[in-house]
């Protein structure tokens, strides 16, 4: 990866490595990643959701988000939140990911 990359931009390329199960779709183009932050000392804090909140994943896909973030080089430490407000919706898919499904 290019050295001139941002912090954010190589958090956001690990997460775009990240699929959900049920769809073939990676997780920030679906929209599960509300937020990213980067603190002093690179400390990374990230917001997302699931599809729904009984989803067979709600227990692995944050650790697989917070694990492949934190072995990015540099990070020192990575919080993951999971939050269902709002909750997910079509809406927060990415163009890119509304094609993929034939939804556009």
């Amino acid at each position: 990866m290019n050295k001139d990359c941002s912090l954010e931009e190589r958090i956001i390329s690990v997460l775009k490595s990240i699929y959900d199960p049920e769809i073939s779709v990676d997780i920030y183009e679906l929209g599960l990643i509300y937020d990213v932050k980067v603190f002093e000392k690179n400390k990374i804090k990230i917001i997302m959701t699931l599809t729904t909140p009984n989803c067979p994943v709600a227990e692995s896909l944050p650790l697989e988000v917070k694990n492949k973030v934190k072995s990015i080089q540099k990070v020192k430490e990575v919080d993951v939140v999971l939050t269902f407000d709002p909750p997910w919706s079509r809406e927060f898919m990415s163009e890119e990911a509304r094609l993929e499904l034939g939804l556009l």
